[in-house]
Formats: C-alpha cells, structure tokens, sequence
C-alpha cells in the first residue's frame, strides 16, 4: 500500500518541484507549459529525450514549446526532475506472467529421540512418556484465573427499555445508551476495541464523565463500532462533540508537509486513510484547487507572479514625508559614476527581488505626494486634484513596479530592463519609449493589456499636463538624467534639457494616444463575482450568503468546554451578520469601534477626526447603533451622504442581539486574553507572539477567507460547508451580493446603490450582477399579474 501511495503521489510531487525550483527561473506563461509537458511525461507514461547518456534538451525545448533563452537559464534547475521521472518510470511495475509456485519442501525427520520412540525396557519408557505429556499439558494449557469467568461478547445486545430522552451532550448520550444495553466500561473496551489496537480502557471513562472527547481518527473509528452495537445512526456521537468545527488530527497523507497537513486537515473525511490511493489524490487535489486556492485563471497567474517579486520599495515614505526637505534641492548635486550609455546587451547585478529607493528616487517620491496630499499647494505650483490616504498608497505601489520592472536583471525571470539602481529618476517618465517599453513588458508578461495599462497610461498624462503636471513643473528633473541604452539617448536628453515643456507635451500627446489604443484591446482579467457566482445566480443572494451564519452556529462549540474555540466562533457569525446588515467596505467594518452599555459614546466630530466608525447602545431607540462619520468612507464627498453620518440600528432578528450580547459580556474578553484593548469590536485572538489584537487589511481578510474555506464551501467528502460552488473570497464581495440581492428584487440601481452607500452610476459598473434573464423574470412578474386576476 505504500508503494501504490507513494506511486499515486508522483505527479503531485513533480508539480510541487517545478512550482517551487523553476519559478524563480522561467515566467509564468512558460512555467505552465513546462509544468504540463512534466507532467504529461508521467500520466503517458513516457521517458523524456536523451541523447547517449544526457538529456536532449534541444528536443525538451521544442516538445514543451519553452523558448531557447529561457530554457538555457532553467537547464540546470530542471535536470533534477527529469532524473527523478526517469527513476520513477523505471521502477513503475508491469504486467507479468506469474510461474508456478514450487511445492514445499517436506520437513525432515528429526533424528533426536522423541518422547513416543520405543525405548528399551518399561519402567524407563513410561518414565519417559510421562514427563513428556506432562511437559506439553504444561505448556499448552493456560493458567486458570481466579474468580468469575467474564460473559461472553455478544455483538448486538437487548436494549433494557425502549423509550429514551435524546440528550444533546456527547458524554450523556454515551453514558445513557451503556446503561440501556447493560454495558460497562471494562465490557464495551472487550466489544468494540481488537486486540492490537491501542485505545486504552480509562478513555471510555474520560468520555463517560465528560472531561475529554474523541478528536484521533482512531477514536471515530471506535465511536462508529459503538453506534453499530447499540444499532444508531451513523454519525450519532459525532454529531454530539463539544466541539464539531475541530478538525480530527491523525490523517497521514503521503507526499505533504506536516505544516500544510495541519492547513487540510479540517478537510479530509474521517475515513481518508482507509480509502484507496486514487481516491486520496483525488480529494487532496481538490482540497488544494477548490479551498486552499481557491483557482481561478486570475489567481493562477497572481500565485505565480508573486514568485517574481520586482518592486522597488519607499518604505514609510507615507508616514514621513510630511518631514523631508525637498529631495531635488537636497540630491542635486549627487555625483555619478555612470554617467556613460549602456550596451544593447547590458548587464547589471540581478535584481529579482524588491529593493530600496535609492535617497535621489525616495526623495522625488516624497516631493510628489507632498505636491498631491498637502492641504495647500506649495508656492509657485499648480495641481487639479488631490490624493486621498488610499489613493496614494496605490499610486506609490504603481509607481514602485514601473521602477522595478526597469531595475529587474534581463537575466531574470522578471525579464527587466538591467537599469542602474541610482540611474532611477522621474525625469525617465517624461520619453514616450520609456512607456512603450513597459507596456510591451507588461503585455508579454500577462499575455494580453488590461485597464492596469490605461490607467498607469493616464498619470502619466496627469503628471505632464500643462500647468498642473508636477512633472512639467519640476524641470530640475532632467539634471537627474543618464543615458539608458537605446531606450534613453544621450541626444534625447540634450533635446529634453534645451525644452522640458516640449518634452512634456510629446509625452502627454503620446501617453492619451496609448491610452486608446489599450482601452480598445483591454481584457478583464479579474473577474470579481467569479469566486461568488453561485450566490448571485440564486434568486435571492442574501438569504443564500445567509446559510453561512446558519453553518457556523451548527458547528458552534460548548462555551463551557472551549471557550476560546465558541468565542472564536462567535467572532465569525458576527462578522458576516454585521456585513450583510452594513454593506460597508472591509476598512470601515474591521475599523468600528465599540463602546460598552452605560458609558458615553464618542462624538460625531471625535469620530470624524478619527475617521473611524462605532457600535454603542442606543437608549432613545433601544438597541445597538453602528455611527459611522462620513470622513471614514473613501466616497467621503459622494452625494449619498450629502456631509452626513451613516448612522443605522441593528435589527433584533436572527438571533443577532443575543449573541452581540455574549461577545460583549464574555467572548471578547476571552479573546483577547489579557492583552491590551484596541478599543475595536473585532478583535484578533491574542497568543504569545501577538503584536496587537487590533485586525489591519491582510489578517482581516485572511480571517474572513477561513470563514468561507470552513463554512461556507461545500464539501462533498465531509458533508460540510452551507454553499456547493463557492470559492474563498474576502469581505468586499458582501457588497456584491447585497447590490444584487436589491436589483432581483426591485430592479432600481437607486435602491441597491442605498445597500453599500453609493451611487446608482458605481453600482453598475462595478458591483450589480443583473443579467437580461433578471431583468426579463422581474419584468414577467409584473405582466403576468394581469392573467392572475383574470
């Protein structure tokens, strides 16, 4: 069985090789196909080719359809796998035909005298003979006990009585059905447990008196013997456990790390050791596509784009820019020493990883968002617009990657341009063949354009447009400028220096013609409603997104055995309540404040300074308010709020209030566990090594992606899970749904764009999924009223 297990594991061991050795070395596009020509030499089966002794690697390179100069660079990473697919094919077993088994050897007589030889005179034969019987009753007899001989085991018993009262704890159920059936402990460990296994008789015991509970695969094992002797339903105990959403630990999966076994395990059925080795590479397969991925074609590409990392970096440029001095007056009279042009076939050290800003570069980043963030524009500037906190995060994310794509080694994976580390500047955005350049690289990389393209095409027309360009206005910039190649001439900075306007005008003529001609072709290549598709095709979303909350208090542990694991799970069933009865954006949600009943509520403008969010008690209206300023929402100035708060009452329904009540009084404090109060709602479960209980915008998401990998994905190996066909998807996708919901329900964008605080014109272009059959259904159901009342 090991062999076959080990056998049936191949090709995922052969996909984890090339996921984790060669994508440092090929793209992503080329990494998939060698990944398939892998494992096609495996499933056909079918040794790769050779040449004498070695591989042939030219015709590797044109079966798998990799290109030269990539396979030139992974040559030496790849060989190790393809040696292994040689061994293993090598090893695989064949047909054979079987011969005839020889007969066994007869045994031979002993020639040592045995107890019943005729010996020569009576009184020493039976002597003899007596000893001898003697000796073997001895030793073939066992030892009788004292006391009462045990009863037999009888396989199914007579209940005592017929009638019962169902308790819903585990340890009363097993204590009330041993004592139906006249069983003991010391008699039901003889019925259900086999002589080689190792369940000791003192944990019936632990289980009778309720201090511990079955969570080994060996002790469902032996609960399922039970439920058949006293004739329950399968599943009957299990269903009882003080804590159902624990995984049982156990399983041994071959071919997987202990870490990413412990990730699975709350997925696996109870029985996956004993099912075939097929049957198991068939579940751990879809475990890893469907909830540990969950694939889409987008995320394939972002899984594997992230094994190239080629940003470069401003670390807390956000925070400290306010406190710089002006980074052109304060680098401009750096000194370099390369101030020469590079060679068509330069080549600079690697940079395949993120790096630094050099002091010149992070000091033109701080220049720019001080001239797109300050609340007045500094004198003899000019700006249209202003950057919100958010937005320039993005646009220094953005920016970062351009730079980094330049700064990245052609010898790399990322396939960058080799420029100098301190060669970086601004002043390379104002020539248009810097920008073509990037958007050939970004296409090749990708495969197709996408509105990322259009969009980093329109700042660069901002950053040059007439009077308001920062770019335009900040000519010291082309003392900055070094020759790049044949991308950046020494002849096109002469050109530039003699007449930065013109420079800047040829740059904003060229980057608005782009922009077009991308918008024309672009792609989506991320489809938001992808990962939720089975909820929004429902006739009513919300009531669909709903069995979520309905799946986690199913699986609710006892608060009185495992608090932590029942507040942990209240933490969860709040979460998605608060999200369908908000519909706010994930920042707002994991960034609401709380404040106890009986204590002062912040202010509106104490809230508005904070831009933050808060749950408190309201006694006029009797019951929980959620006040959100209308500074806290990233459409601050959308003619929804009108300068107004969002200001909303909970619905007692659902069981919502009780179990607010129970995280306030109880859970929340357990989660944090002694640790200093952040003064949110949701809180993170504090442990040793916690920094904070305070949730930021990645361990929300994660936390809010375990929910839907737990609760909401349906899995048919485990039976758990509320919705078959959903993927593992973050906060934001709420809205979605509730957008949806109203439009199927109503039909007006006006009302849904009320659900999430917007306006009608954002709801239907970026969240409402209202196809022509919807719109046709609700206009049928206005129309065929007519028949009705006929």
């Amino acid at each position: 069985m090991k062999d076959v297990a080990a056998t049936s594991s191949f090709p995922r061991m052969i996909s984890d090789f090339v996921r984790q050795r060669a994508a440092p070395v090929l793209p992503p596009r080329e990494l998939e196909k060698m990944h398939a020509y892998m494992l096609e030499l495996v499933r056909t089966p079918r040794t790769p080719p050779r040449r004498g002794a070695r591989l042939d690697w030219l015709a590797i390179e044109q079966e798998c359809g990799v290109e030269a100069e990539y396979m030139q660079v992974a040559r030496s990473v790849l060989q190790p796998g393809f040696e292994a697919i040689v061994r293993y094919l090598s090893k695989r077993p064949v047909p054979i035909k079987h011969s005839r088994q020889p007969d066994k050897p007869t045994e031979k007589v002993s020639r040592k005298k045995s107890c019943d030889r005729p010996k020569r005179g009576v009184h020493r034969q039976e002597s003899r003979t007596t000893q001898c019987v003697t000796s073997e009753e001895t030793a073939s007899e066992p030892r009788k006990k004292r006391g009462r001989r045990p009863r037999g085991v009888i396989e199914f018993p007579k209940p005592l009585w017929e009638s019962w009262r169902d308790p819903s704890a585990f340890h009363e159920a097993l204590e009330l059905h041993m004592k139906r059936h006249g069983d003991t402990y010391w008699y039901l460990h003889r019925a259900v447990v086999k002589p080689d296994e190792t369940l000791d008789r003192k944990t019936l015991i632990t289980w009778v008196h309720g201090t511990r509970a079955p969570r080994s695969l060996e002790s469902f094992k032996i609960l399922g013997r039970i439920e058949r002797r006293y004739r329950l339903p399968e599943g009957y105990f299990k269903a009882k456990l003080p804590d159902p959403s624990r995984s049982a630990h156990g399983h041994k999966p071959a071919g997987i790390t202990p870490s990413e076994r412990r990730r699975i395990a709350w997925h696996l059925p109870d029985d996956f050791d004993r099912r075939s080795a097929s049957e198991q590479e068939e579940i751990l397969e879809w475990v890893r596509r469907v909830i540990v991925a969950g694939s889409t074609d987008y995320r394939r590409y972002q899984s594997a784009a992230m094994k190239h990392r080629y940003a470069v970096r401003f670390p807390d440029i956000l925070t400290n820019m306010a406190t710089r001095a002006s980074s052109i007056r304060q680098f401009g009279d750096v000194q370099h020493d390369l101030d020469f042009e590079f060679p068509d076939d330069m080549e600079t050290e690697p940079a395949t990883t993120t790096v630094v800003a050099p002091p010149r570069l992070r000091g033109e980043m701080a220049d720019l968002l001080r001239f797109k963030t300050s609340t007045l524009t500094a004198f003899g500037y000019q700006r249209s617009g202003v950057w919100g906190e958010k937005t320039a995060a993005q646009k220094v994310e953005h920016l970062g990657l351009l730079f980094g794509a330049l700064v990245a080694s052609s010898r790399s994976a990322v396939r960058g341009l080799g420029v100098p580390l301190q060669s970086l500047t601004f002043g390379l955005l104002v020539f248009p063949s810097v920008w073509d350049w990037y958007l050939q690289w970004r296409e090749r990389r990708r495969g197709f354009f996408t509105a990322w393209e259009v969009d980093m095409l329109r700042l660069a027309m901002a950053l040059t447009r007439v009077e308001t360009g920062w770019i335009r206005q900040t000519d010291e910039l082309v003392e900055s400028l070094r020759p790049i190649g044949r991308l950046v001439t020494a002849q096109d900075i002469d050109i530039a220096r003699q007449d930065w306007d013109a420079a800047c005008d040829r740059c904003h003529k060229h980057c608005g013609v782009r922009a077009k001609e991308v918008q024309r072709v672009a792609r989506v290549h991320r489809d938001p409603f992808e990962a939720i598709l089975p909820i929004l095709e429902t006739d009513s979303p919300v009531g669909e997104y709903k069995k979520i909350a309905d799946e986690i208090l199913y699986r609710m542990p006892d608060e009185r055995r495992y608090p932590r694991a029942a507040a942990e799970s209240v933490r969860s069933f709040l979460m998605i309540r608060l999200g369908l009865h908000l519909g706010t954006r994930q920042k707002n949600l994991r960034q609401l404040l709380f404040c106890q009943k009986g204590r002062l509520p912040l202010s509106e403008r104490q809230l508005a300074e904070l831009k933050r969010g808060e749950l408190r008690w309201s006694e006029r209206e009797n019951g929980w308010e959620v006040l959100i300023p209308a500074a806290a929402f990233k459409n601050a100035h959308s003619s929804y709020f009108g300068d107004k708060p969002f200001r909303l009452i909970l619905p007692d329904i659902g069981e919502l209030y009780r179990y607010l009540d129970a995280y306030v009084d109880r859970h929340r404090a357990c989660l944090l566990n002694g640790g200093a109060d952040p003064g949110t709602f949701f809180v993170k479960t504090m442990k040793a090594t916690s920094k904070t209980a305070e949730y930021d915008q990645n361990t929300f998401y994660e936390a809010w992606r375990l929910i839907i990998q737990r609760y909401g994905i349906y899995n048919p190996y485990t039976q758990r899970g509320a919705i078959a066909g959903l993927l593992p998807h973050g906060p934001h996708n709420v809205r979605d749904v509730l957008a949806t919901h109203i439009l199927k329900k109503t039909g007006s964008y006006e009302q849904a764009s009320y659900a999430i605080q917007d306006t009608p014109e954002t709801v239907a272009n970026h969240y409402a999924r209202f196809l022509p059959q919807d719109k046709a259904a609700l206009a049928a159901q206005i129309l065929n009223k007519v028949w009705d009342a006929a």
